[in-house]
């Protein structure tokens, strides 16, 4: 069964950090382009971060460039986001996707070429 598996979110107060993950079982991360997405109550669904298969491109949305950070260690087959300075804004369900893309291009927040979703983690950000 292919699995992708969110976890570190949780409630922390404004200027804060927290450290998502993403970790797929079922299969490896190694050729895709991870994707990181947010949906916050009554609101769309937003790209926040984009790392390609070997870790060179990665993209992010204009509103958390310079606090938020992507990376990738292929070898526990996980992708995290460090997310900095957070904003009560930046409170959503967080989501990871799994995309057959070469890089973080200008269509890396479109979720449809998205093929492997996991079920989210919670980040609320409230004093």
């Amino acid at each position: 069964q292919l699995q992708l598996v969110e976890s570190g979110g949780g409630l922390v107060q404004p200027g804060g950090s927290l450290r998502l993950s993403c970790v797929a079982s079922g299969f490896t991360l190694d050729p895709y382009t991870i994707g990181w997405f947010r949906q916050a109550p009554g609101k769309g669904r937003e790209g926040v971060s984009c790392i390609s298969s070997s870790g060179g491109s990665t993209n992010y949305r204009n509103s958390v460039k310079g606090r938020f950070t992507i990376s990738r260690d292929n070898a526990k087959n996980t992708v995290y986001l460090q997310m900095n300075s957070l904003k009560p804004e930046d409170t959503a369900g967080y989501y990871c996707a799994a995309a057959e893309l070469a890089a973080c291009g200008s269509n890396w927040a479109r979720g449809l070429l998205y093929d492997y979703w996991g079920q989210g983690t919670q980040v609320t950000v409230s004093s």
